[in-house]
């Protein structure tokens, strides 16, 4: 403001005393014409810094806008009070909120991943490339050949497990049958189950025998990593050929060759019920 002030006075000045000096020169006399133009202008420019100074100071100046005083009684300003208050929070309260919240995100992201059924799997049978596993007991609801004779039932709680063994197993399936009915039995079985189309299993890999003597046999022909059966006798006579074995029994064994495992189903063993 003060310098737009200034240079603007000083335009004024020099306006002026042009104006002046021309007018002088064509109404005064010559000889005053001859004096310099410097002390004419100086003289003119005195004379109007006399008058734009009594003009400023004629203009009067304005007072500070002075901004009204609140009234604590107006119902207004007691809401808008009213409605900051209840929509604050303690700075306490807030900082307990933001680590609660905090410590929720570590919590999830630390907790603990629940395996799959297959990595289960896995690891109960140690990587085990080959699995013999008897069907009666084990994976039918029948519990002798005897009942063979009428039916044969697979059990749907051991069939996901079953399916799993499957994907990176080498699974053989076997079993003492009384006749050649049963064997049909057993198969149509399997088959309605899914576990020749869903699974690994094919039913060349189903084998039978008449004795239990010819299932030791088989096994030990196999020679498998795993071996899956619920007769005692067979699991004793093979725990010398077979790294692992695995006893379905709903009595568990008082002694165990140190290869050899127990429980009750084999879903049960591999945690799945």
């Amino acid at each position: 403001m003060a310098d737009s002030s200034k240079e603007e006075l000083v335009q004024l000045i020099k306006r002026f005393g042009t104006y002046l000096t021309v007018k002088i020169s064509n109404h005064l006399p010559i000889s005053l014409q001859r004096l310099d133009s410097r002390s004419v202008g100086a003289v003119a420019g005195l004379a109007f810094a006399i008058v734009f100074t009594w003009r400023l100071l004629r203009s009067p100046s304005l007072p500070p806008r002075r901004q009204p005083k609140r009234q604590a009684g107006t119902p207004s300003s007691s809401s808008v009070s009213t409605h900051s208050n209840a929509t604050l929070v303690p700075s306490g309260s807030s900082s307990s909120l933001e680590d609660s919240r905090a410590q929720n995100v570590v919590d999830e992201f630390f907790q603990p991943v629940k395996p799959t059924l297959g990595q289960i799997v896995r690891q109960k049978l140690s990587e085990g490339r080959k699995v013999t596993c008897r069907l009666v007991g084990v994976i039918l609801e029948e519990s002798s050949p005897e009942d063979l004779q009428k039916q044969a039932t697979v059990r749907s709680a051991v069939l996901e497990v079953l399916l799993e063994i499957t994907k990176f197993c080498d699974l053989y399936l076997m079993e003492r049958v009384l006749d050649d009915e049963s064997e049909k039995k057993v198969l149509m079985a399997l088959e309605d189950a899914g576990v020749f189309t869903s699974g690994g299993l094919v039913k060349d890999k189903v084998l039978f025998c008449n004795t239990e003597n010819g299932r030791s046999s088989f096994v030990r022909q196999l020679e498998p990593d795993w071996h899956i059966d619920t007769n005692p006798e067979i699991i004793s006579q093979l725990a010398r050929f077979i790294k692992y074995q695995l006893h379905i029994s709903a009595i568990r064994p008082e002694r165990t060759a140190p290869n050899v495992f127990s429980a009750p189903t084999l879903e049960q063993f591999f945690g799945c019920v």
